[in-house]
């Protein structure tokens, strides 16, 4: 069948309007970090699942594969097409009802193309959280993204990923087949739990229509805290100790080297030094409650009671200085963007380790590359550090990015490995590591997963390129 024919049969199952092709369609085939660059024969965007089962049939029957496709905001390349063969991405963010909200069952049911923004004020709406907190993304990224990629964010250390997040998935599978397991039980051990094949999946195993998600009680008292340290090794023993100290009241535990907040402060208007003196890293800190009870003192006490090792440090309520100390953490993504691409790195390590990790690879790349840029912050929490290296003058940095990403990637992911850590921690595989991972996973795990994708997809049209 010519292309031509198959966009008519395209537009007549999701409608004219429904189809977008040429330069129209151009911006759904790069990434938001402008790495990758594909193309497709088009961008279809469904109503309804029904709709998306019908395109999903008629890709199969003429093996066209699909590029599902949200809010695009992957960083790994994981939501755009090739730049080769026969495909077309379904773009899911018509499908943006909340189909449900049950206060009582703290449950709410959402579609793939509702945004995080969407769902955490639908909740609100409602006097519940869900907590899921990608702030620098939230009102672009989409349930469905969040999903296939098990985002991840600030709140992991009291709440989980989004797979911890989640109750029930609608899915249609790689043959059309409608997949309806929006189930809002805490309980259910009747089987294989399949939604979980899905979360994380990055849409290689099917499309994920819709969601059951877990709620939680909304806080109503909060406290933060902005410390300045000069080693992570003292941010490792305060997070142990303020977590024996607060309990669950601990709700976001962040670093941020010192390379970042300059990064920040050229590029981003309104943000400012939290002390007058400058220091080599510093923790957001942030604890929460459901109770309307001052959390300040009890915060401030668990900093004063740790010990040395803290230079500096404040303790607010105050909603405006709270948000402004979090505007140094929520804008360094964009702020390195505008200094060009960087070598990113989403790893993770035993919380244990973190201090180790960033110590020996700071020390490998500093090494192996004099004048070495490292931007290194993230989700201490859980162990999650977003680590970037780049050099500081822009065409010097285009030709070592060039020649040396490899290397450079080598000497970080080799620490990860002596410290048997992970290589994505909440970005997913995407393009970016789809060859990486093959060095970084045992074989017997490879081969479970292609057993998976050979079982549920067995023509391969499911995100080609992606993850496997």
């Amino acid at each position: 069948m010519s292309d031509a024919d198959l966009i008519a049969l395209f537009s007549s199952v999701a409608g004219s309007d429904a189809v977008l092709t040429g330069e129209a369609a151009a911006p759904h085939y790069a990434d938001k970090r402008g790495r990758y660059f594909g193309k497709a024969l088009a961008v279809v965007f469904p109503s309804d699942t029904p709709q998306v089962a019908e395109l999903v049939k008629l890709c199969a029957a003429n093996r066209i594969a699909i590029v599902p496709q949200g809010g695009n905001t992957s960083l790994c390349g994981g939501s755009v097409p090739l730049s080769e063969g026969r495909q077309i991405v379904l773009n899911l963010s018509r499908m943006k009802r909340i189909r449900a909200v049950d206060p009582v069952n703290y449950t709410m049911t959402v579609e793939a193309g509702c945004t995080l923004a969407a769902a955490r004020t639908a909740a609100e709406q409602h006097n519940r959280l869900f907590p899921l907190e990608l702030t620098a993304i939230l009102n672009h990224c989409e349930i469905g993204g969040n999903l296939s990629t098990n985002a991840g964010g600030n709140g992991v250390l009291r709440y989980g990923n989004a797979r911890d997040l989640v109750l029930g998935l609608e899915v249609v599978l790689p043959d059309g087949r409608i997949w309806n397991g929006l189930r809002g039980l805490r309980k259910d051990n009747s089987g294989y739990d399949l939604k979980h094949l899905f979360i994380g999946a990055e849409g290689t195993l099917g499309i994920i229509t819709a969601a059951v998600l877990k709620l939680f009680p909304r806080p109503q008292a909060s406290a933060t805290a902005i410390v300045a340290i000069a080693d992570p090794e003292v941010a490792v023993r305060l997070l142990a100790h303020i977590r024996a100290t607060c309990g669950d009241t601990l709700s976001a535990f962040e670093i941020i080297s010192r390379s970042c907040l300059d990064i920040v402060f050229r590029h981003v208007h309104g943000t400012a030094e939290p002390f007058a003196k400058q220091y080599a890293y510093y923790l957001l800190i942030q604890s929460s409650d459901v109770l309307p009870r001052p959390l300040d003192d009890a915060l401030r006490n668990a900093i004063q009671n740790f010990g040395a090792g803290i230079a500096e440090f404040g303790v607010t309520t105050d909603a405006d200085t709270a948000e402004n100390w979090w505007k140094l953490r929520q804008n360094i993504s964009d702020a390195q963007k505008c200094e060009g691409i960087s070598i990113k790195h989403d790893v993770s390590v035993p919380i244990s380790r973190v201090a180790e990790f960033i110590a020996r690879a700071d020390g490998a790349l500093h090494a192996a590359f004099p004048g070495i840029r490292i931007v290194a912050f993230g989700h201490m929490g859980d162990g999650n550090i977003h680590y970037n290296a780049s050099l500081a003058d822009a065409e010097q940095n285009k030709l070592f990015i060039a020649r040396q990403e490899g290397a450079v990637n080598k000497l970080v992911y080799e620490v990860v490995r002596e410290f048997n850590g992970s290589i994505s921690a909440e970005h997913g595989m995407g393009q970016l590591k789809r060859e990486t991972i093959r060095d970084y996973k045992e074989p017997l795990e490879l081969e479970l997963m292609r057993s998976i994708k050979q079982a549920l997809d067995p023509q391969g049209l499911m995100n080609p390129g992606k993850v496997l």
